[in-house]
């Protein structure tokens, strides 16, 4: 008779997990291929780099997220963007508060759906930024775990640690019981974000062409070029060397701690901005800091929520004036902790919007509200079809069958809001080179309000507020013609020939510029 009652019980549990569409498959990067072919051997990335001594103190209180229906907020209101993705349910209580809807050995189904999405048997927790390496080290064994990393970080002022479980406790159960130690303030799964690949349907026209006419980007380039703007790219490996990217200023740092050659996402994604000797980007003369997140798989690339949160700490601390993000995944608590550092340090942060097609619920993050979240539309201006639809859309890009930079000299046609991303945070580059004392909120809105109007009139779920236009967001800017919010007016006319000439200046950074980065 218990089994008869409770069988019922855990199918509904796991098919409202399921039916948020995270139970089936990975987080999203959104690229889709189609030359050249990447043949790369799955290998999960290794992220032990030996011991570190932390000091930040004075912390907030514990929480458990991440393992409630892919629920992972910590304690703050529900948001629309929440009630939209079902996400409204209630975070896991730590202590004697609240007992997990898997306690008591049930929790089969929400294991196996969330392994599909975490990585298995990992946790990543804040804690104690007073211990010394050794006394994290006893903290971890105390509760079965072993101390994998743990990092400082600057950017949310936080000791954060990545952790395995030894034995043979579900994450849920590891999870709950070290939030109850005084040292740990918040836990949460290691999500898992993926860069996938897939070939694409054959293009009968130029695709070395739209993108530079749809964006208007020649003549917005003889206002301004992105000179003396810094974007980091938090993406897969990128070719320094190749043709595109000569005379560029590209400042390499890795957050996966590996020894991989470039990959094929990455070095699309920075073409997209400052391709300029075959091809054009939306930003050519913008400094670059290539920040590594993702490794090698199968899958075409995968990092995690712990090695995502170095590369925004990464791109803060080395003057990043806008942060690509050409991934997605579940809602990741750790994760909106850097965006929201990110705002307060009035950093633009722009991300695919998703390649999971009209029935994704909100991805991220570019579903937070921090964040210019991009569509990807074709030379016909339609929808791409697995573009991701929402109220989130801010506003779409280029983004099906580009002409971009590849590994090894080469070129690639490929699809994917990764690339109408990349475009954007380019355009971001170029608005800000025009008046670099913009706040976030302000260059969204030039962007919106300057975009080109698709589908039905208005702002939409589908392309937002339309497809991006350089030309007229960088003359916008120039001519303080949009509306912005507590903006100081902009300094009307055009950039001298010699402001667009003066070298970069010189930066004290902890990588080299223009490192090889050859296979």
């Amino acid at each position: 008779m218990w089994r008869l009652k409770t069988l019922p019980a855990m199918a509904a549990l796991l098919a409202a997990f399921l039916s948020t569409g995270w139970g089936s498959q990975p987080a999203l990067a959104q690229s889709i291929m189609r030359s050249p072919n990447l043949n790369i051997s799955s290998r999960v990335p290794s992220f032990d780099h030996g011991p570190h001594v932390y000091i930040n103190p004075n912390l907030a209180g514990r929480a458990v997220t991440g393992l409630d229906r892919g629920n992972i907020r910590v304690g703050s209101p529900c948001s629309a963007v929440d009630r939209d993705n079902g996400d409204c349910s209630g975070q896991v209580a730590t202590g004697n508060n609240r007992k997990s809807k898997s306690a008591g050995g049930h929790g089969t189904a929400l294991e196996a759906s969330l392994a599909s999405r975490t990585i298995a048997k990992e946790i990543v927790a804040e804690i104690d930024g007073s211990l010394t390496s050794a006394q994290v080290g006893a903290l971890a064994r105390r509760h079965g775990l072993r101390r994998i990393e743990s990092q400082s970080f600057e950017l949310i002022g936080a000791t954060i640690g990545l952790f395995r479980i030894a034995g043979n406790k579900t994450v849920e159960t590891a999870s709950r019981e070290f939030a109850q130690d005084s040292s740990v303030r918040t836990v949460q799964p290691n999500f898992r974000y993926a860069l996938q690949d897939q070939k694409t349907a054959a293009n009968d026209g130029d695709p070395s062409q739209y993108a530079r006419l749809k964006l208007r980007l020649p003549e917005a380039h003889a206002i301004a070029d992105g000179a003396n703007v810094t974007v980091a790219v938090i993406d897969s490996g990128i070719d320094l060397k190749h043709p595109e990217f000569a005379g560029v200023t590209i400042t390499p740092f890795d957050a996966l701690g590996s020894k991989e050659g470039p990959h094929a996402h990455g070095t699309g994604v920075a073409g997209a901005i400052v391709s300029h000797v075959r091809l054009m980007g939306s930003a050519p003369a913008a400094h670059i800091l290539a920040v590594r997140a993702f490794g090698a798989s199968g899958k075409g690339g995968e990092s995690t929520s712990f090695v995502i949160l170095k590369g925004l700490d990464l791109a803060a601390g080395h003057g990043a004036q806008i942060v690509n993000m050409s991934f997605a995944g579940p809602k990741d608590a750790i994760i909106s902790r850097g965006l929201a550092a990110l705002a307060a340090r009035n950093i633009v942060a722009v991300a695919a919007a998703g390649n999971a097609g009209p029935k994704s619920p909100p991805l991220y993050p570019a579903a937070d509200a921090s964040v210019i979240a991009v569509s990807a539309t074709d030379a016909q201006d339609k929808l791409f079809p697995a573009s991701n639809r929402g109220s989130y859309i801010a506003l779409s890009a280029p983004g099906v069958d580009l002409f971009l930079p590849t590994p090894d000299d080469k070129y690639q046609i490929t699809s994917g809001t990764s690339f109408s991303s990349a475009y954007v945070s380019g355009l971001a580059a170029l608005v800000l080179a025009r008046n670099p004392s913009l706040k976030p909120d302000e260059v969204r809105a030039v962007l919106m309000k300057t975009a080109r109007d698709l589908g039905p009139p208005g702002p939409d779920d589908q392309f937002g507020a339309g497809e991006a236009d350089a030309f007229a967001a960088v003359s916008a800017v120039a001519a303080a013609s949009v509306p912005i919010a507590a903006a100081e007016k902009p300094a009307a006319g055009e950039i001298s020939e010699t402001e667009k000439e003066r070298p970069a200046p010189t930066r004290d950074l902890s990588a080299p510029t223009m490192a090889a980065e050859k296979p």
